[in-house]
């Protein structure tokens, strides 16, 4: 629900976001289109509905099917329940398509409900019961509320119902959460629980879909900020956007499908590399951005990146891709990543794989230290590959990436009926999952404090006691964990255990930052290597690499990793990798470089030649180098040659429409003709 002291100039929310007022001419409107197709799928107000539900194993069926959604909104759900308590009424949560999957209800109305079924298991679609609010509301993609005599089948018109529709974090619905009631109950704070309570669910789910991406919380007041009104803008490390929740949406003046044309620099205004500065500087505090309007907003940023061993593989020259959250050595031997491939020629590297070879063997835990995306996870996987328990599971825990209210049972395991929403027959947990193999807990300074206790017994004492259960299980486990926080400073401000961090910290290594290593120009080509067709072979060029060397690399291997591939799709037919290749928001930054960084002149100023060795455009000796102006000039030429046909000079140049379009007002009128 958005806040009233939000600016007008960002306009008003769209019609899912709203909704319709209550017995407003707009409400009206709807409910009576509802009534005409309820009329239009064959159903009469007095018949009898079909509440005839599913069997036990279907249901079963559609809580895995509809597994993501449950175990967001289930918690949320017990927390709009406890609000509404002894008000007659029942929450209720349903797949997209007006399925219900789970409800919770007083137990003076639950009699009155199994009466119209409902259950899980129940259609509450419009073409199953007519005008409803779950049926409506999904229909129409807004919330709603539906009461009384406003449902079409007479059998439901003792009740009251406010629905809202929720949203995925990619802006398709994909549930709905309703509130039902006896009519006589109704309250008009109703629905706007019931909207909170769809926002919260969104925005837990957004951290579960884009755990390592660059997240931007954002609002005009800081206080706000952790708040369900707060924005939520996802990018990757280059600055491409990727999704938005409705309140971000609303501060930006656009829909999440306008959104999908910009980047972090058109949007508020500055590269992606000074927001890495901006954001380091604030060393997790709030800072300050200005939207594309002007509009100053307070900030919070999450710099959390990809999974590196899915970035990073090409270093070992042969490890393939694994799964995000295990990474079990099949069958057939693998050849994966070991510490020797590891080792490109940086001292610092260099330094720090002779220390893990001494201790290799010994059960002394690892505590791997270095930036975001400097490889952390690639070498705890690199310490298994080489271990005498290589033949044994890595199973890898991204201690920020899970939600707090399920990392317990994610790392401990639960029996069957430990909690609301548990599977059947429970779940094993990754540390028993790890027995006999290694444990690597990633960003373990974000581990919430009440659970450090219990993990500091299971290390102690090597065994587990999973939720649900009397028992203990003993557990053989090798511990590798790392951070990117001062652990120390967390200790002092209580935030970490200091029981906890000895027990951790055995070996201590620290990996540079790839702007202090020596071996970028090794760590290029590996990556262009692994990026590149197998039928390919492209290089790097020297005013390209001189570039890399200057660059301060805010998002490590990661953000070369997708520089690199962005740029060999670019190059296409070309043997090297020039600065045309480079992606736009890069260029933006190096432009922004100090005086004695500047690029050199040449490289830029020669034409990129077609296939034909036609310039598609004239370089500009007279004038100071300008990426903006070089820019300009390629796609004037582009879309001359091609007679304005945006598709065309798109393929010529290796670009998206989009590119084209986003600068069409910079570009002379006569190139569109």
């Amino acid at each position: 629900m958005m806040n009233s002291s939000q600016p007008s100039s960002r306009g008003v929310m769209n019609a899912y976001a709203q909704g319709a007022a209550y017995n407003s001419p707009e409400h009206t409107a709807i409910i009576n289109s509802s009534q005409e197709r309820s009329r239009h799928f064959g159903l009469t107000n007095a018949q009898s509905p079909d509440y005839s539900g599913t069997s036990t194993q279907a249901v079963s069926a559609l809580l895995e099917e509809n597994h993501f959604l449950y175990q967001h909104a289930a918690p949320v759900m017990e927390t709009l329940y406890e609000q509404i308590a002894n008000t007659h009424s029942m929450v209720l949560l349903t797949t997209r398509t007006g399925t219900i999957l789970h409800s919770l209800g007083d137990t003076d109305f639950l009699e009155k409900a199994s009466q119209i079924a409902l259950a899980p298991g129940v259609d509450w679609s419009e073409k199953s019961k007519g005008t409803n609010a779950i049926g409506t509301a999904l229909a129409e993609g807004q919330p709603l509320v539906v009461h009384g005599n406003q449902h079409y089948l007479q059998a439901n018109q003792f009740l009251t119902c406010s629905c809202t529709p929720i949203l995925d974090p990619h802006g398709d619905v994909i549930g709905a959460l309703d509130v039902t009631g006896d009519y006589r109950s109704y309250h008009q704070h109703t629905m706007a629980l019931a909207r909170m309570s769809a926002q919260m669910i969104e925005n837990h789910m957004f951290a579960d879909v884009f755990p390592t991406e660059i997240r931007i919380h954002f609002h005009a007041r800081p206080e706000f900020i952790g708040t369900i009104v707060e924005g939520i803008a996802v990018f990757t490390t280059d600055g491409r956007f990727l999704s938005a929740n409705r309140s971000a949406q609303f501060q930006f003046g656009m829909s999440i499908n306008a959104l999908r044309a910009h980047t972090f620099s058109s949007l508020f205004g500055i590269g992606i590399s000074q927001f890495f500065d901006h954001a380091r500087s604030a060393n997790g505090q709030y800072f300050r951005l200005c939207l594309h309007d002007g509009v100053s907003v307070c900030c919070k940023s999450e710099l959390k990146f990809n999974n590196p061993t899915s970035h990073l593989a090409h270093l070992s020259g042969d490890l393939k891709q694994h799964s995000p959250v295990y990474k079990k050595r099949k069958e057939e031997k693998i050849p994966l990543s070991s510490l020797r491939y590891l080792d490109t020629g940086d001292p610092q590297v260099a330094s720090v794989i002779q220390k893990l070879r001494i201790i290799q063997g010994r059960d002394i835990p690892i505590m791997i230290l270095g930036e975001t995306g400097t490889g952390k996870d690639l070498l705890a996987q690199a310490i298994h590959n080489d271990s005498t328990r290589s033949h044994k599971n890595f199973v890898s825990v991204n201690c920020a990436s899970i939600p707090e209210n399920l990392i317990e049972s994610e790392l401990f395991g639960y029996e069957e009926g430990a909690f609301t929403g548990a599977k059947r027959k429970g779940s094993t947990g990754k540390i028993l999952f790890a027995n006999e193999g290694t444990l690597f807990l990633d960003e373990i300074g974000d581990m919430p404090l009440h659970l450090q206790a219990r993990l500091l017994r299971v290390l102690q004492e090597r065994k587990v006691n999973p939720l649900g259960s009397g028992r203990e299980v003993e557990v053989d486990i090798t511990v590798i964990c790392a951070t990117n926080k001062n652990l120390k400073d967390m200790i002092a401000n209580g935030t970490f255990r200091e029981d906890l961090y000895y027990r951790l910290n055995g070996l201590v290594v620290k990996l540079p930052a790839l702007r202090d290593r020596k071996d970028l120009e090794i760590v290029a080509k590996k990556i262009l290597t692994s990026v590149c067709p197998a039928e390919k072979r492209i290089g790097i060029s020297p005013e390209v690499m001189d570039v890399f060397h200057r660059y301060a690399w805010p998002g490590n291997f990661r953000q070369l990793y997708n520089l690199l591939r962005t740029a060999v799709v670019m190059a296409e037919c070309e043997n090297d990798i020039q600065m045309s290749h480079m992606p736009d928001d890069f260029l933006s930054e190096i432009q922004q470089l100090a005086p004695a960084q500047k690029l050199p002149e040449a490289p830029m100023m020669q034409p990129v030649q077609t296939s034909a060795a036609m310039p598609i455009f004239e370089s500009r000796p007279s004038e100071a180098f300008n990426l903006e102006n070089v820019a300009i000039d390629a796609i004037a030429q582009a879309l001359r040659t091609s007679k304005g046909n945006v598709s065309a000079a798109a393929k010529l140049l290796g670009v998206s429409r989009n590119t084209i379009y986003r600068k069409k007002h910079l570009l002379p009128d006569e190139t569109w003709n």
